[in-house]
């Protein structure tokens, strides 16, 4: 074998090598830029939204390997808005979200994921929610990835949709007048996370 074949060879096997080794990459939420978004049906007569913001929150994201990446996310129930003053405090009270020994914060961990097209999976997870802790599957989606033009660094966008039961979480009240379901649209930007 000549030299040049050799050292050709070698290359080879250290970029096979370098790719089998390589990490996933940390990214962190972008706070400013993340959001959830969830509406319900009332009494047939209207479609009511409301959002959450102050979303924290890391991925493990995994560009050669989907499947192997993970998330986790949180976010304080105090930064529920709907639009009425009037109904932002009663979903905080003990009807809802502010039930007894209720936790202030609502997380989501993730559990596995299935990669269902080249920028699409499915993402299971366990969502506590009202100190209720049940698994949830978030149809997601890859928006973008690459370098931000303003941050000059690696960045993420993703958007999610899933459907959740009040009543698995202890806020059935009004139901089934007022939707059991209520659909959840969740859209999160992450930047890489500093070293």
């Amino acid at each position: 074998m000549t030299m040049l074949k050799t050292t050709a060879l070698t290359a080879a096997f250290a970029l096979v090598a370098g790719a089998a080794l390589a990490e996933p990459q940390a990214y962190s939420f972008d706070t400013s830029h993340s959001q959830i978004v969830f509406d319900y049906n009332h009494l047939g007569f209207s479609t009511t939204t409301g959002m959450f913001g102050d979303i924290t929150g890391q991925i493990s994201f995994d560009p050669e390997d989907p499947a192997a990446s993970s998330v986790e996310a949180s976010f304080p129930v105090a930064s529920l808005m709907t639009g009425f003053a009037g109904r932002d405090e009663h979903f905080q009270s003990p009807d809802f979200f502010g039930a007894e020994g209720a936790a202030p914060e609502v997380t989501f961990v993730s559990t596995g994921i299935e990669v269902t097209g080249d920028t699409t999976a499915m993402i299971t997870g366990d969502l506590t929610l009202n100190g209720v802790t049940q698994e949830v599957v978030l149809d997601t989606t890859l928006n973008q990835q690459g370098n931000h033009p303003m941050e000059n660094k690696p960045w993420l966008g993703f958007d999610a949709t899933t459907t959740l039961l009040r009543s698995d979480y202890n806020m059935g009240m009004f139901a089934p007048a007022v939707s059991d379901e209520v659909q959840v649209t969740i859209s999160v930007e992450a930047m890489a996370a500093e070293e």
